[in-house]
């Protein structure tokens, strides 16, 4: 009886799978159609709102030279010559831009020209040629496109309106097409306008933006403008009859009117799925299910498809579904003994895997599926302390007796003790030294209560081998879970009183409850993202070196660079070295990344005459492998006299003869040595002497506050008088404005860094760019 309804019920099992299949077949089909529809929908999005972009940059334009002719003379010569450049930069920027057909600026009168005269340069694009200029002098108010953006006679505010505003599709009579007209309104730095900037779109670019549907043999695009008109004719539709009906019904569902629209802004910040729309349209009896979107110029794009078409492709599936049916039901059958009987193998086993060979407790897998089951629960979390010098000390046998007697005190104590819980909490050994007690969730005096007795108790118990006392001290970690999350990690609560045990014991207390708010569960969760993308950047060699100018403030010049680790990432861009080098440094990846930059910055120097320098830390210092590769390629170029190696002070130095050795070997190269981070409180004036530098870096803790902190002022001063004693240069970090600047000259540091020469760039800066002029005393 049993194998006959284990054989019913696998027979429906499959008869549903393959009902399941069939219907996903037919989902997948329609996501086909929806993917092919949001390319579509994506790239006149992109097209539309790039447009508004060029607007936005020639309206810049017009004010840029707005207020260059309120700044000149005011002569017809100048005023001449000021729209000459106005219009070279705009017939420039129309040549660059692909798409826009034509581009104006319409300024008010007296505006770039003399006064009550209009000025109003128009740019005509046709052809691959260069754009011809037409002059306008009327009334920008009286074009066609004013009414159709701005508003009838101005009856809009365009200065408070401020945005970017499209026509419909029309006719324009002096280019004798059909465009589309973006205007963006151009306003003084007194907020007046001063004048409207606009570019035309031809309507036969718009058309070609629509893509073609490939997905079934009758399927269909379109294209209709803000005014419900069809902008395009049907793709892959060979009928011109059936293509007339289908565009008179979809101009008649006033597909415009029913969307609640968009703009630039809803485009850039709703993803394609939440603003398409669909329906479905029977045209002729024959019904279609209809995929459309409004784009930010406020026209309707769309996709359809008929119906039966999407159907069409299950029929051969459900023929071949039904003999497979058929062929699965006899097999299940056959099977189904064979089955029963390797189920009861396996409750067998799986019973068997719940329970801890030594002690005959349930083990770790069956405290997680007991986890997962329950919403409140309260974890005790109970390890051994020092039970690994147990085992070293007097044996596995040993270790073994111990645990035993755990076992058996913990039993002893709950079983008199475990009125805080109501019944019983479940006994659970998890690995070699920890064991857990698992009761429901009560109130946290009573659990606090518990917790202190049964660790004092365990304190005073004793286990005698071989005539010698053992103590079974124990640290207890205690975790809370008030209600189960469907989306949560059985093992959550497990690793909460896990990172109580370890507190308690870096506090050195008996029992600790783990702390929500602390939030260290992020933190290693954090940990491990990085670890992880920084192995990935390694192994994708995605670290690459950043150089950063360094300014010398007696010849005014840049003559030095510092090379900075940087990870690059196709989704976040170039990542700076403060996200990821303190996980580097725990994983003990940081002498790799440090032979990367070294490779990376001698390559980069080979052919440059700059002098580069690059960070080491102690740890780098005495890594073999890491000194024989700088040597390697001293020896391999002549280079040495122009590398300087930047030794991180506030990493800490273990032994000083270490670094010495490290500084005598590339010293003979000619390579010179820097103290970084200097004067950060770890600084040991006594040993800076012996250590021969070259450059101290004055941290930017001091420089930044040189401006307005009188005492950092003071503190750099004596530093940079140290150091000039020593004949030591000096190079002030983290220089980011010209007051700061100012007074590094004045304490006659030698050299500068910081924002205010330049950030971190991927590129050398070119040879122009060298030579700078900084305010000196």
């Amino acid at each position: 009886m049993l194998v006959a309804l284990f054989a019913i019920g696998m027979f429906l099992l499959s008869h549903l799978n393959l009902s399941y299949s069939q219907q996903a077949m037919y989902e997948l089909r329609r996501d086909q159609i929806r993917d092919v529809f949001f390319t579509g929908l994506v790239r006149i999005d992109a097209r539309q709102i790039a447009l508004e972009r060029q607007v936005e940059t020639i309206a810049a334009i017009g004010e840029t030279f707005y207020r260059l002719s309120r700044e000149q003379s005011g002569s017809p010569e100048a005023l001449r010559r000021l729209q000459r450049e106005l219009e070279l930069t705009l017939q420039s920027r129309l040549e660059s831009e692909a798409g826009v057909s034509g581009a104006g600026l319409w300024f008010q009168p007296g505006i770039v020209a003399p006064v009550g005269d209009r000025y109003a340069p128009y740019l005509v694009k046709a052809g691959s040629g260069a754009p011809r200029i037409q002059s306008r002098s009327t009334d920008f108010r009286q074009a066609r496109w004013f009414d159709l953006t701005l508003g009838l006679e101005g009856a809009r505010d365009p200065v408070s309106d401020g945005a970017v505003h499209w026509s419909p599709v029309y006719y324009d009579m002096e280019t004798e097409r059909a465009v589309l007209t973006l205007a963006q309104p151009m306003v003084s730095a007194e907020g007046e306008l001063i004048g409207v900037a606009t570019i035309d779109w031809a309507s036969d670019q718009v058309v070609d933006l629509v893509s073609r549907m490939e997905v079934t043999q009758h399927s269909f695009t379109f294209l209709n403008d803000r005014n419900n008109r069809n902008l395009s004719s049907l793709s892959q539709n060979e009928d011109p009859v059936q293509e007339q009906k289908l565009i008179d019904a979809i101009l008649a569902a006033h597909l415009s009117g029913n969307d609640p629209g968009t703009s630039s802004a809803t485009s850039e910040s709703q993803s394609p799925e939440q603003r398409m729309r669909m329906r479905q349209l029977d045209v002729g009896g024959r019904l279609y299910e209809l995929y459309y979107a409004t784009t930010p110029a406020g026209m309707v794009y769309g996709a359809g498809v008929p119906t039966d078409e999407i159907d069409r492709v299950l029929v051969p599936m459900r023929n071949t579904n039904y003999r497979i049916l058929l062929i699965t039901g006899s097999v299940l059958l056959i099977l189904s003994v064979y089955l029963l009987y390797r189920i009861i193998q396996l409750i067998r086993e799986l019973q068997a895997s719940y329970t801890d060979a030594l002690t005959g407790l349930p083990n770790r897998v069956r405290l997680l599926r007991d986890l997962n089951s329950q919403q409140d629960a309260c974890l005790i979390l109970l390890n051994l302390d020092r039970f690994k010098e147990i085992n070293s000390l007097f044996g596995n046998d040993c270790g073994d007796a111990v645990l035993l007697a755990m076992r058996k005190q913990v039993r002893s104590f709950v079983s008199t003790h475990s009125h805080p819980f109501g019944l019983a909490p479940e006994f659970y050994r998890l690995s070699s030294d920890e064991f857990a007690l698992l009761g429901p969730g009560v109130a946290e005096s009573r659990v606090r209560t518990f917790a202190s007795e049964l660790t004092d108790f365990l304190c005073a118990q004793r286990v005698i081998w071989q005539q010698q006392a053992l103590s079974l001290d124990t640290s207890a970690g205690i975790a809370f879970q008030k209600e189960r999350k469907d989306d949560g990690a059985p093992d959550r609560l497990l690793n909460q009183a896990t990172i109580a045990v370890l507190q308690a014991r870096d506090q050195m207390r008996q029992y600790l409850f783990y702390d929500q708010s602390q939030e260290v569960e992020k933190g290693y969760e954090k940990n491990i993202y990085w670890a992880q993308r920084l192995k990935k950047a390694i192994e994708a060699d995605s670290l690459i070196p950043y150089f950063q100018p360094i300014h010398d403030n007696l010849k005014g010049t840049f003559t030095k660079y510092e090379c900075l680790v940087r990870m690059e990432d196709p989704q976040h861009g170039v990542i700076a070295a403060g996200q990821f080098i303190e996980v580097a440094n725990k994983l003990r990846l940081n002498r790799q990344i440090t032979r990367i930059m070294v490779e990376k910055a001698f390559a980069a120097f080979a052919t440059q005459p700059y002098e580069f320098s690059i960070n080491l830390s102690y740890r780098d210092i005495t890594d073999p492998e890491t000194l024989a590769l700088i040597l390697e390629h001293l020896q391999a170029g002549n280079v040495g006299e122009r590398v300087i190696f930047e030794i991180l002070e506030s990493d800490g130095i273990g032994s000083y003869g270490d670094v010495l050795h490290f500084i005598d070997k590339v010293k003979s190269f000619g390579c010179r040595i820097a103290i970084d981070d200097f004067g950060t409180g770890y600084s040991n004036f006594s040993h800076l002497r012996k250590l021969n530098v070259d450059f101290i870096k004055i941290d930017g803790s001091l420089i930044r506050y040189l401006a307005q902190d009188h005492t950092a002022f003071l503190v750099t001063k004596g530093i940079v008088q140290f150091a000039r004693s020593l004949g030591i240069k000096t190079v002030a970090e983290f220089v980011h404005s010209a007051a700061v600047q100012e007074r590094v000259v004045e304490l006659g540091i030698d050299f500068s860094q910081g924002e205010y020469f330049g950030m971190p760039a991927a590129e050398l800066l070119s040879r122009g760019d060298h030579v700078i002029q900084k305010p000196t005393h």
